[in-house]
């Protein structure tokens, strides 16, 4: 059975244009006239691109095909950290956090986005309001989850 890939709507269109961009490229690549001392000089660097092209392209069809999109919870489940929500955490010394829980194709921790495989994404899953983690990879942090919401439809 194929993995799934649970993205936000974003994330599924950023991967679109990602494929759709490879694949006019390789296109451009493939059509590309060259003379025969052009072939024997970048012959090995042009099946490298290609070869890379080609394992990209299908990993996004792969990605593409099996791809769900991160729906927000029932009302009833709201107050419950799942994949798409955003948490604020505030850790011991009163710093405020704030981070969306996303899959590792998502993951960007500049732009706030963490994935539920990190140790504090797997941590916060299932937590509700008031409760509290403790993550130790390399220090040890607490965190008190302060806030939940989900801006995904």
């Amino acid at each position: 059975m194929d993995k799934k890939f649970y993205l936000t709507k974003e994330g599924l269109e950023r991967l679109k244009k990602e494929y759709e961009t490879l694949r006019l490229l390789r296109l451009s690549k493939i059509k590309g006239e060259y003379s025969l001392e052009d072939i024997r000089a970048k012959y090995i660097p042009f099946i490298e691109d290609m070869n890379f092209l080609e394992s990209r392209i299908a990993e996004l069809e792969q990605i593409l095909k099996n791809s769900v999109l991160i729906k927000k919870p029932p009302k009833n489940q709201q107050h419950i950290v799942h994949l798409g929500a955003i948490v604020t955490l505030e850790d011991e010394d009163g710093v405020i956090n704030e981070f969306m829980l996303v899959s590792t194709l998502e993951a960007n921790p500049s732009e706030g986005k963490i994935s539920t495989e990190s140790p504090v994404g797997k941590a916060l899953l299932g937590k509700k309001i008031g409760d509290e983690i403790i993550i130790t990879s390399p220090i040890r942090v607490k965190y008190k989850i302060k806030k939940i919401k989900y801006e995904i439809s």
